[in-house]
């Protein structure tokens, strides 16, 4: 999902509870805050030697000790006023991918993909994932495309890495 269409989901839904599943089931707790939205430029070089660069926008939620026996989610409205106030000190690109960077006592940190939102009752439920890691140079590394799905790294010695 990109910055723009979050943003747009959360001012059409400005009265709705702000949810996140970060894994099939499970959500982040109604104690949780938006603690940093960053801008960040990933500027790489790929197993094959091919650059790449591209900008992200990773908004952080931290689930505070002091509120974790609060009930009511954070609404869409106060959510888009929180990132409305970043935009105007840090003005967030529109047209990048936005993930939701998250951990718990039993899930590692992650940076975490939208695949989907959904209107249940009177609830946003933003449904977040992980997508693994990926070789983007298969063709140099010599990795079919039905390697690729049982193997998921470069061979030493392929010439890949």
């Amino acid at each position: 999902m990109k910055t723009k269409e979050l943003l747009n989901i959360l001012e059409g839904n400005p009265g709705k509870n702000l949810l996140f599943e970060y894994a099939p089931g499970l959500l982040v707790g109604a104690n949780y805050h938006i603690t940093e939205v960053k801008n960040v430029t990933i500027d790489s070089v790929d197993c094959g030697a091919n650059p790449d660069f591209w900008k992200e926008t990773i908004i952080q939620l931290y689930e505070s000790p002091l509120e974790k026996d609060k009930r009511e989610y954070m609404s869409a409205y106060k959510a888009l006023s929180i990132l409305k106030k970043v935009d105007k000190i840090k003005p967030m690109k529109r047209d990048v991918e936005v993930k939701f960077e998250y951990s718990n006592q039993s899930f590692h940190t992650a940076q975490l993909f939208v695949n989907e939102f959904q209107i249940v009752g009177d609830n946003l439920l933003l449904k977040l994932g992980v997508e693994q890691t990926d070789c983007k140079a298969k063709e140099t590394c010599g990795i079919s495309e039905k390697a690729a799905e049982a193997v998921s790294a470069c061979a030493p010695g392929s010439g890949c890495c």
